[in-house]
C-alpha cells in the first residue's frame, strides 16, 4: 500500500511554482504496481484552496498541488488523462496480477521485465527503463520493443503493449484567465496604527511570544512601548540618527514610529525568523514605537513545530544615543491584538456600514494599512473565478464575508526556473515555475459564494497595493495540444489486437463545453520540437501538416487526426521515429 505518493508540492509564498510532470507521475506508479503493489493513495488528485487562516506557515492560499483536477474543479491534462490512461491500461492485467507474485528478469544494463502469470494462463508483463538519457530496444518472448528513457510498457498479455509511461495520448492544455467584469469602484478605509495609549491595549512588561497572547484569533498583534528622548541627545543635533534594532520569531513585521511607516521585513518557510535593522526618525520627548507583527500560518510540520514561536521576542535596541544603546526588551510593552477593522467586521455586509469610507479622488492607494470595499455583479455562466491581485502586495480577501485568505503577490518567487525534464527521481526542486513573479497571483472564488449581485468584496492590505488594478476573472482553456509519435501505443488497439486488426494511433484534441476549436495554432509532422504552448519545426516537417486538422478540427469541439504519413502528404524523413505535434485555439 502506497499511502501518499505525490502528484506535484505545495506553493509556498516567495518559492516558485512546484510541477510534476505527468510521465513521471505514471513511472512511479507502474514502478510500484510490477513490484507487487495493489494500493496506490494520490495526494492530492484533487487541488484545494486554503481558505480562510487554515494555511500552515508561509503556505499560499492555493493548494492546487499540480493535481490532475486542478483547484478550480478542471482537468489539469496531460496529467488527468495519462493517469485515466493508465488505470485503464493496469486495469487489463487484473486477471495476472492478483494471482501472484512478479518474476523478475533482466533485460539489459537498467532494463528489466516484471511478468506476472496465472495459472489459468493469463500473463502480464511490465517492461522497465530506468536509464535517465537514453532510449533503448528490448528483447522479450519472441519481439522487440522500444522503450524509452525512464520509462514502462505494460503488456497485459505479454505480447502487445498498450500503454508506456513516457508516451502521452492525452491531450495537454494551456489554460488563460479572462478579465469578466468591468473596473471595480472601490472605496477605502483607514486602519489607525495603535498606541499604547489605547483603551484596548494591554500593558506587561517584557516581550510576549505572539500565539501566546492572540491563541489564534488572528494573524495580528500590537507590540507598542513609549521610548523618551532627552532634548540633549547628540543625534538631534548631528543628524546621525539612531539604529532600532529588532528581532522576531516571524512571520513578518511592520515597524511605525511616531505613526509612520519606517520598514517591512519578512520571513520564508526555510527561515521564518527576522531581524529589522534600520536607523528611525525620532524627536526630543516621547517617541512612540508600534511593531505589527504578522502571523503568516501556524507551523504544521517538523521536528516539535509545536514548539515554534512567532512574534517579537527580542532583544529591541536603539543604539546611538548618550548613554550608547539602550535596551527596550524589558522595559513595559501594550499589546493590541487584531485590528480595528477586525474588530468592526468590516469584512460583512453589517460591518462594513459602521465606518465611513472613501472614494473618488478621496481613495487611498499605494499605502499601507488600508481597508478597500466594492460590491459586483456574479458574471454570466459556469467558468471558475478567481481574484487577479498582481496588483497588491500583502493582506486578507473576504467576499460576502467569507475569507478567500491571505494574498501576497508581492513576495516574489524566488529559487530556479528553467527546463523541466520527467526523468529522473522527482523533488520539489524540479520543474518549477513563476521565478520572479508573484508565488500566487489568481484566487480561487467559488461562484457557491455568490449573489447575482451585490456581492461585496473587501481587501485588507498591509503594504500599499493598488485596488485599482484588481480583477475577476475567469479561468478556461486557451489552447489544447496532442503529440503523437506514430506506432505509439493506444488502448483502443488492444481491443482490436484480437481481430487481427491495428489502429493507427490518433491525436485527439477536444474543447470544454460551451468552446470550440477556432483555429490551428501550430501543426507539424515530422520531428517537431518543444512542448504545449511553445512547439516548433523541427529538421524533418510535412509540407501538409497543417491541411488535415484544418479539415477535420477548426468548427468543433471535438476531433482527432490520424497519425499516418499518407495524412501528410507522405513520409517527410523516412526511417526516422516521427510524431505529431498539432496546438489548437479554443474559443
Amino acid at each position: 500500500m502506497w499511502t501518499e505518493n505525490w502528484t506535484g508540492w505545495y506553493t509556498e509564498f516567495g518559492g516558485a511554482v512546484p510541477h510534476r510532470p505527468a510521465e513521471d507521475l505514471a513511472f512511479s506508479v507502474v514502478r510500484f504496481i510490477q513490484n507487487g503493489g495493489s494500493f496506490v493513495n494520490y495526494y492530492m488528485y484533487h487541488g484545494g484552496t486554503n481558505f480562510g487562516r487554515t494555511a500552515g506557515g508561509f503556505i499560499a492560499t492555493s493548494y492546487d498541488y499540480d493535481a490532475p483536477i486542478d483547484e478550480f474543479g478542471l482537468p489539469n491534462d496531460p496529467k488527468w488523462g495519462h493517469l485515466r490512461d493508465l488505470h485503464k491500461a493496469i486495469k487489463l492485467c487484473e486477471s495476472a496480477l492478483v494471482s501472484g507474485d512478479p518474476t523478475v528478469n533482466s533485460l539489459g544494463d537498467n532494463q528489466e521485465a516484471h511478468v506476472f502469470k496465472s495459472k489459468s494462463g493469463a500473463c502480464a508483463a511490465f517492461l522497465a527503463n530506468y536509464d535517465t538519457k537514453s532510449s533503448t530496444k528490448v528483447s522479450f518472448g519472441n519481439a522487440q520493443y522500444d522503450l524509452p528513457p525512464w520509462s514502462i510498457s505494460i503488456l497485459p498479455d505479454c505480447k502487445a503493449v498498450v500503454f508506456n509511461t513516457a508516451r502521452l495520448g492525452a491531450q495537454s492544455s494551456q489554460m488563460k484567465m479572462t478579465p469578466v467584469n468591468s473596473a471595480f469602484s472601490w472605496e477605502s478605509y483607514n486602519e489607525e496604527t495603535a498606541s499604547a495609549d489605547d483603551d484596548d491595549s494591554t500593558a506587561r512588561n517584557g516581550l510576549w511570544e505572539q500565539v501566546y497572547v492572540t491563541r489564534d484569533a488572528t494573524d495580528y498583534l500590537w507590540y507598542m512601548t513609549d521610548v523618551q528622548i532627552d532634548s540633549n541627545e547628540g543625534f538631534l543635533k548631528n543628524g546621525q540618527s539612531p539604529l532600532l534594532t529588532i528581532f522576531s520569531a516571524g512571520h513578518a513585521l511592520h515597524v511605525f514610529i511616531n505613526g509612520q511607516l519606517s520598514g517591512t521585513v519578512y520571513g520564508g518557510l526555510d527561515n521564518p525568523k527576522l531581524t529589522f535593522s534600520d536607523v528611525v526618525k525620532l524627536t526630543a520627548g516621547v517617541n512612540k514605537i508600534s511593531l505589527l507583527s504578522v502571523a503568516v500560518g501556524l507551523p504544521n510540520v517538523g521536528l516539535h513545530f509545536e514548539t515554534w514561536n512567532a512574534g517579537v521576542l527580542g532583544p529591541v535596541t536603539l543604539k546611538g544615543l548618550n548613554e550608547g544603546t539602550r535596551d527596550l526588551s524589558k522595559q513595559k510593552w501594550s499589546y493590541k491584538i487584531g485590528l480595528k477593522g477586525e474588530s468592526s467586521s468590516l469584512h460583512t455586509v453589517s460591518g462594513s456600514t459602521s465606518v465611513d469610507w472613501m472614494k473618488g479622488s478621496l481613495l487611498a492607494t499605494k499605502q499601507p494599512l488600508k481597508w478597500y470595499k466594492t460590491t459586483f455583479r456574479a458574471p454570466e455562466g459556469n467558468d471558475p473565478l478567481a481574484l487577479d491581485m498582481n496588483s497588491m502586495g500583502k493582506g486578507q480577501i473576504w467576499i460576502n464575508g467569507q475569507s478567500i485568505g491571505r494574498h501576497w503577490p508581492g513576495y516574489k518567487a524566488h529559487g530556479g526556473c528553467g527546463d523541466c525534464s520527467y526523468a529522473g527521481t522527482y523533488t520539489d526542486k524540479k520543474c518549477r515555475t513563476n521565478c520572479g513573479e508573484a508565488s500566487q497571483r489568481w484566487y480561487h472564488v467559488p461562484r457557491s459564494w455568490l449573489n447575482p449581485s451585490g456581492n461585496l468584496l473587501v481587501v485588507f492590505e498591509e503594504w500599499g497595493g493598488d485596488p485599482t488594478g484588481i480583477s475577476l476573472v475567469k479561468r478556461t482553456a486557451a489552447s489544447v495540444c496532442a503529440d503523437i509519435f506514430e506506432g505509439q501505443p493506444t488502448l483502443k488497439n488492444w481491443g482490436m489486437l484480437t481481430t487481427g486488426r491495428v489502429n493507427r494511433p490518433k491525436a485527439h484534441l477536444w474543447c470544454p463545453p460551451g468552446q470550440k476549436i477556432s483555429q490551428i495554432k501550430f501543426a507539424s509532422y515530422g520531428l517537431p520540437q518543444g512542448t504545449c504552448g511553445s512547439f516548433r519545426e523541427g529538421s524533418c516537417h510535412a509540407h501538409k501538416s497543417y491541411d488535415a486538422p484544418q479539415r477535420k478540427c477548426v468548427g468543433k469541439q471535438s476531433c482527432y487526426v490520424t497519425v499516418a504519413p499518407e495524412v501528410f502528404g507522405g513520409d517527410p524523413c523516412p526511417g526516422n521515429m516521427k510524431k505529431l505535434s498539432v496546438e489548437a485555439i479554443c474559443s
